[in-house]
């Protein structure tokens, strides 16, 4: 049996999963939490296989999240469950060592279907997506701009368009102010802005918000 733990900050998710769960042989949930500080705990104590996560879940930064996890439990698969855009973060989140990623709108045997695959080690993305990657003259102008971005830019532009200042950025990635000023430079480079107000322009275009 395949042990899942959840982490999402909505106690109606929580609630329906573990629902579920209970109603399946295949897979175990062996703890849900709703906080990061809550999910390093509960993975150092019960050792999952698969840990579902909410990209805003609180405390650090979802992809943040993802990374840390990877360096501390390599052998602990990710599936991101999460309401923000597909199109914008799925492909980041895979990039960031997550082995899926799924949209809260997903079926209960989409689901199901993603862990089964996860827990084989392999790739799962729904089929709009992986259309996406085979078609990318399908791709509209924004999502071409978000292919020009890496996985950790994506997070920078995220927290600007949330409102965080740089020193929030920085506490939020783990990372120094210096840094973040840095990604700020690049990301108006590639998404050819030259002001901080273009730029998070650009980041509600991409659904960043």
């Amino acid at each position: 049996m395949t042990n899942i733990l959840i982490a999402d900050n909505h106690p109606i998710i929580r609630l329906g999963m573990s629902v579920v769960f209970n109603s399946t042989e295949e897979f175990n949930l062996i703890n849900t939490v709703s906080s990061t500080e809550a999910l390093f705990e509960a993975v150092d104590k019960k050792n999952p296989d698969i840990v579902i996560l909410e990209l805003d879940i609180p405390e650090i930064n979802g992809i943040a999240a993802l990374r840390r996890l990877k360096r501390n439990h390599p052998k602990v698969k990710v599936l991101i469950y999460s309401a923000q855009s597909e199109n914008v973060y799925a492909l980041s989140c895979i990039k960031a060592g997550a082995f899926g990623y799924l949209p809260k709108t997903a079926r209960i045997d989409q689901i199901l279907t993603a862990l089964t695959q996860i827990n084989q080690g392999k790739i799962y993305l729904s089929a709009a997506i992986s259309a996406n990657i085979k078609n990318n003259a399908s791709e509209t102008d924004h999502q071409a701009l978000f292919r020009k971005l890496s996985s950790r830019e994506i997070e920078v532009l995220k927290l600007l368009s949330s409102g965080k200042k740089n020193k929030e950025v920085a506490e939020g990635l783990e990372i120094n102010e210096k840094t973040v000023s840095t990604y700020k430079a690049r990301l108006m480079k590639k998404l050819n802005v030259t002001n901080i107000v273009d730029l998070l322009q650009q980041a509600q275009a991409l659904e960043l918000y």
